[in-house]
């Protein structure tokens, strides 16, 4: 089923390709025939760094189970670690260079 459906998204990371260690600047992430995973249909998440050309890339194909429970594991983690945040204290201490 080609879907036609894709969402883009900047971000900012390092992702490890077949060359080695890249910075990526987009994730981009849809629904549609799989190239790799044997599936018929799979979201696919392929982050890239615009700079380097489609060829550097580091692509993961899901299935849509799958895919979902990565949505709730990232989910919960990014509400605890900002729940982390806001529970630290904040200090008023101004350290200045010499």
């Amino acid at each position: 089923m080609c879907t036609s459906i894709l969402e883009l998204v900047a971000c900012n990371g390092s992702g490890k390709s077949p060359e080695g260690w890249v910075t990526l600047t987009h994730a981009a992430i849809s629904y549609d025939h799989p190239h790799h995973a044997m599936l018929n249909d799979a979201v696919t998440i392929d982050f890239v760094n615009e700079g380097l050309g489609a060829g550097t890339r580091v692509g993961v194909e899901l299935d849509l189970k799958s895919a979902k429970a990565l949505h709730e594991a990232l989910e919960k983690v990014i509400i605890d670690v900002e729940d982390d945040v806001k529970s630290r204290p904040r200090s008023n201490n101004i350290i200045r260079a010499a």
